[in-house]
């Protein structure tokens, strides 16, 4: 049996969505499944993608917001002080997982100290941007 490019490669694509769907999607389960050192790094590897998408969802949704409320309020600084909170937080979880690699180098869990910390404090923010009430905007107030 003869199979295209197309069918060959849709066949793979199923294959690795399959793989995704069964992956770990906190660290728990990395933990859980830790089969080897380099099973657990790339497991780790998964879900600090997996927070990272889900952080930069949150991070749009609440822009969306403040951009919506700039526009009908004509109030621009909740944006820009939003938009300054998230950069400094990129900077504080960068260095505050930097510090934590850093001591613990030149041990081989170096890397998943600091991938450790990535998620966890990502997954921090995440909680703390799902805790805000939605903006609601007074059209009465913006006249």
């Amino acid at each position: 049996m003869k199979l295209n490019s197309y069918t060959l490669s849709l066949m793979i694509s199923a294959a690795l969505f399959t793989g995704f769907a069964h992956a770990a999607k906190t660290v728990e389960d990395c933990q859980k499944k830790k089969a080897s050192a380099t099973d657990y790094a790339m497991c780790l590897d998964r879900v600090q993608e997996l927070v990272d998408r889900e952080l930069q969802t949150w991070v749009n949704n609440q822009t969306f917001e403040l951009e919506d409320l700039s526009l009908s309020s004509g109030r621009g600084t909740p944006l820009e002080m939003f938009k300054r909170s998230q950069r400094n937080f990129l900077t504080y979880r960068e260095n505050n997982c930097r510090w934590q690699y850093l001591a613990t180098t030149p041990s081989t869990e170096a890397a998943n100290v600091y991938k450790m910390c990535y998620i966890y404090l990502s997954k921090n923010r995440i909680k703390e941007l799902s805790l805000q009430k939605p903006i609601a905007i007074n059209k009465e107030s913006a006249n």
